[in-house]
C-alpha cells in the first residue's frame, strides 16, 4: 500500500515538473533574429582613356560605351560638323561642309550598312588662311566639292595603319592619278606626310575616332594639280569665219558687176571671188567672139 502511493505521488510530482517546463517556454519573449553585416559597397568599375593618337589626345573624346541606351529612338550619334565645332578651329572647314552640302552625304555614309568608314584630313582655319587671297572665291561650286572630296577617303584608316595605303591613294575626289594624286609617307609610325603635287602637308595630330570615323588635323590644305594646273582649252569652233568671208567676197563681185545683190548674186555667194571673176570674164569673152564671127560673115 505505501509503494503504490509512493509511485503515485512521484507521477504527481512529474506532471507538475512537465507542466512548469511547459508554462516557462510559452511565457518567454521571443528573441529577435541576429541581423546580417552590412554588405561592402561594390566597386567602381575602371575609368579608360580614350587611346591617344600621334601622341596626342584627341581633340573631341568618344562617348562611353557604358551609356543606358534610350528607348526613344535619337538622330545619329555621330555628326562630323558637331565634332568639327567642338574641336572649335575648324569654322572655315564646316562653312564649306554645309555650303556645298556635302555634310549630309558624309553623314548618310557613315550610317549605310557595309559602309567602311570614312577618313577626313581636316585643315584647321590658319590652314585656310595660308591660300592666296580670293582663292576659296575664286572656285566653283563643283570645284568646292571636289576640294572637300580630296580630303576625305572612303574607309577608316585606323593611325597604324596609314603604313598599308597603296601611292597614289584614291580620294572621293576621283581616280585621276595625274591631276587628283594623293602620295602618303609614314615615319616610323609616329609621323604622317602628304604630298598632292602642289602642296606638302602634315598631319598634325588626331581631332576624332573610332571604329567607323576617324578625322586627322593637317597644317596645310591639301590642293590637287587639277585646282592648280590650267584647265585644257576647248578646241576650235568650225571655219564659220571663213564661210562668212566667202559670202562677203561674193557680195563684193556681185556689186562690182552691177548686179542688185538679190537673185543673181545669190547663185554665186558660196563660190570663191576667183571662181565669180572667171565666170564674168568667160561670158565677155564669149560674147566677143559671136561680134567677130557676124563681122566676117557680113
Amino acid at each position: 500500500m505505501k509503494t503504490q502511493q509512493s509511485l503515485f505521488s512521484a507521477s504527481i510530482l512529474l506532471l507538475a515538473l512537465a507542466f512548469f517546463q511547459y508554462t516557462s517556454a510559452q511565457l518567454s519573449p521571443i528573441q529577435s533574429p541576429v541581423s546580417a553585416p552590412p554588405a561592402p559597397p561594390l566597386p567602381h568599375p575602371p575609368v579608360t582613356a580614350p587611346a591617344p593618337g600621334f601622341n596626342t589626345v584627341p581633340l573631341v573624346p568618344v562617348s562611353p560605351s557604358g551609356a543606358p541606351t534610350p528607348i526613344i529612338p535619337k538622330a545619329p550619334s555621330i555628326d562630323i560638323v558637331q565634332i568639327l565645332r567642338k574641336a572649335k578651329r575648324f569654322s572655315t572647314l564646316v562653312r564649306l561642309l554645309k555650303t556645298t552640302q556635302l555634310i549630309n552625304q558624309l553623314n548618310s555614309q557613315l550610317l549605310t550598312s557595309g559602309s567602311g568608314g570614312l577618313t577626313l584630313f581636316a585643315p584647321e582655319d590658319n590652314a585656310f588662311s595660308k591660300l592666296k587671297a580670293g582663292f576659296l572665291n575664286s572656285l566653283s561650286d563643283r570645284q568646292k566639292v571636289e576640294l572637300l572630296q580630296f580630303h576625305t577617303l572612303s574607309s577608316f584608316i585606323s593611325i597604324s595603319n596609314f603604313d598599308t595605303l597603296t601611292n597614289p591613294v584614291q580620294t572621293q575626289a576621283g581616280d585621276d592619278s595625274k591631276r587628283l594624286q594623293l602620295n602618303v609617307t609614314t615615319y616610323g609610325g609616329s609621323q604622317v606626310s602628304m604630298a598632292t603635287g602642289a602642296v606638302n602637308a602634315t598631319v598634325t595630330g588626331t581631332v576624332y575616332t573610332d571604329s567607323k570615323l576617324a578625322i586627322y588635323q593637317v597644317d596645310k590644305v591639301l590642293l590637287p594639280l587639277d585646282l592648280v594646273l590650267p584647265s585644257k582649252a576647248p578646241a576650235p569652233a568650225p571655219s564659220a569665219k571663213t564661210k562668212t568671208d566667202k559670202t562677203k567676197s561674193s557680195n563684193v563681185d556681185g556689186a562690182a558687176a552691177g548686179d542688185d545683190g538679190d537673185s543673181d548674186s545669190g547663185d554665186n555667194k558660196d563660190l570663191p571671188a576667183e571662181a565669180s571673176a572667171g565666170s564674168k570674164f568667160n561670158v565677155e569673152g564669149m560674147w566677143v567672139c559671136v561680134v567677130v564671127g557676124v563681122a566676117l560673115i557680113i
